[in-house]
């Protein structure tokens, strides 16, 4: 299964191949994949939303009204919100984040497409992006799809991952690298 390459398996693979499923099934995938890359940007974003879909002490119900509420205010596709009520009904609600790299992963695969895992110290701008996208498409020899992620603690530079390969030109790194060499030196 393609969502293997993010580590994604158990409960959120079962439930990312089954959004996939129905999506495909629907004619939604592009509403769907939508949907989760902004619930993605909540999850990343916001840590009482983090919290939330993690929480085992809130009720079944409560999380249930709470997560229709949210699909609600964000105007969510028909299956993405039933989706998300599924989640909560079933309380799984903690699956949602490796749900949606499961998804994007079947997606990226189904479509011919890699997905690199970017992360940055700030958020990158177009032009960077669209120079990224350009520079991984010729190293991996296929279109990719960008998930991009702000770690501030990286300081600058980027980390990539596409399937299990990892190039990690962070500051922090080199850093870390130095810090290392000098150690051995004295």
């Amino acid at each position: 299964m393609p969502a293997d390459n993010l580590n994604v398996s158990g409960v959120s693979a079962r439930y990312a191949s089954a959004l996939y499923d129905l999506a495909d099934e629907k004619g939604a995938l592009d509403a769907v994949a939508s949907d989760l890359s902004n619930l993605q940007k909540m999850v990343d974003e916001s840590d009482d939303f983090r919290r939330f879909i993690k929480s085992p002490v809130i009720s079944r119900a409560d999380q249930s009204k709470a997560i229709a509420a949210v699909a609600d205010k964000a105007q969510l596709s028909p299956i993405s919100h039933k989706f998300l009520g599924l989640l909560a009904s079933n309380r799984r609600l903690s699956a949602l984040p490796g749900a949606i790299a499961g998804f994007r992963a079947i997606l990226a695969d189904r479509r011919g497409q890699a997905t690199a895992q970017v992360t940055s110290a700030a958020p990158l701008t177009d032009a960077q992006t669209t120079s990224l996208i350009a520079a991984l498409k010729k190293s991996v020899g296929r279109n990719v799809d960008i998930v991009s992620k702000v770690d501030p603690s990286i300081l600058g530079g980027l980390i990539v991952k596409v399937g299990s390969r990892m190039v990690d030109s962070s500051l922090k790194s080199k850093l870390q690298r130095l810090k290392l060499a000098m150690k051995g030196v004295g």
